[in-house]
């Protein structure tokens, strides 16, 4: 069991945790950009380590591939989280055909049906995962190879095509990519 963000962690999230705010397309409730992997896991070190979430019980981390198209999926198995029609994307993510080719603040769109924002979109989120190639056969809760070059991104941004944004569409980066791209967003479990 886990809870997935709602949303991309904010700049004003960031800023409150990691006392910098790094990215250019500057706006409180905009996501969080030009982090590499480091930054996202240090985030949710810090995090964790805050006194009212770790007398609570949570522990935060990115979260891997399987569990963020999961989420992104919320139960269905169509292109996006709303279903095959690339028609009504603009209702629920920041695409290249309409963001102006930049950032957001999150939350300005539809949620998928389990009530996250900018899953499709905005800013590709780190995963905790490994690039490698799916395992074969069925599986359940798969964690990527032990070690590669590069780790996953999902979820599109705010410059590609609506291709690109899907359930299923993955890409990678070596994990100290720095891009006006590039966000996270966290997971929570509980340690109690």
């Amino acid at each position: 069991p886990f809870q997935m963000g709602m949303h991309e962690v904010t700049q004003d999230q960031y800023q409150k945790v990691m006392g910098t705010n790094p990215s250019k397309f500057k706006g409180p409730q905009n996501p969080v950009e030009q982090v590499i992997w480091n930054d996202a896991v240090e985030f949710c070190r810090k995090l964790s380590e805050h006194p009212e979430e770790k007398s609570a019980g949570y522990v935060y981390r990115l979260p891997t591939e399987a569990e963020r198209e999961y989420t992104c999926r919320a139960g269905t198995t169509t292109r996006y989280s709303f279903g095959d029609s690339e028609s009504e994307l603009g209702g629920y993510a920041w695409h290249d055909k309409n963001s102006g080719n930049t950032t957001h603040p999150v939350g300005g769109k539809k949620p998928n049906a389990w009530g996250l924002y900018d899953i499709h979109g905005n800013v590709w989120e780190w995963c905790q995962d490994w690039y490698g190639d799916y395992p074969s056969g069925e599986v359940t809760d798969p964690a990527g190879p032990s070690l590669s070059s590069q780790r996953i991104n999902r979820g599109g941004a705010y410059y590609v095509t609506p291709e690109d944004t899907r359930s299923a569409y993955r890409r990678y980066s070596t994990p100290g990519h720095r891009a006006i791209h590039m966000g996270f967003r966290v997971l929570r479990s509980s340690i109690k």
